[in-house]
């Protein structure tokens, strides 16, 4: 008695059909990987976000004219702010803590109260940034920049020392 080879399921004809179908598990490794980087890329591009916000808001701090925040004292409240104007001669008085002058912009005299030292470019006459906030009718800063141009030493060459003592 001859016997016959075991039926095959009958085949398509393709390459594919040669071996075992691919389990479920194969097909879920294989869209791991892009899941993943699907989310790296998400938390990569969050925390560049982040950093740019955080980054360009600190960096995008602008100077705001004594009289225009004194005019707008009420919406600033305690918000640190960088305060523009020029010290008013006469106004420069040194406390334990450190400084207080007024400064002016436009018709505005505006008192500050700095607790930190001054530079050593500060003087009357010239224009500072304040950076602090409101405290009543006061400016209460805790730094000052005195703002000046390349050429201020040129036509001010007796306003600046050298750490010498010598004037430049």
């Amino acid at each position: 008695m001859t016997t016959a080879p075991p039926a095959s399921p009958p085949s398509t004809g393709t390459a594919s059909d040669s071996g075992p179908p691919p389990s479920p598990r194969a097909a879920t490794v294989a869209k791991k990987p892009t899941a993943r980087y699907v989310v790296v890329g998400l938390v990569l591009a969050g925390a560049l976000a982040f950093l740019l916000v955080k980054g360009l808001g600190s960096a995008l701090d602008f100077y705001l004219p004594a009289d225009q925040a004194v005019a707008q004292k009420a919406t600033l409240g305690d918000r640190t702010i960088n305060l523009e104007g020029v010290v008013a001669p006469g106004s420069i008085h040194p406390t334990p803590d450190g400084v207080d002058f007024v400064v002016t912009s436009g018709a505005v005299r505006l008192a500050v109260h700095n607790s930190s030292s001054p530079p050593e470019l500060f003087q009357p006459d010239i224009p500072v940034i304040a950076v602090g906030h409101f405290q009543g009718n006061t400016f209460v800063s805790d730094q000052i920049l005195v703002k000046h141009s390349s050429t201020y030493i040129a036509q001010h060459p007796s306003r600046v020392t050298a750490p010498n003592g010598s004037k430049r």
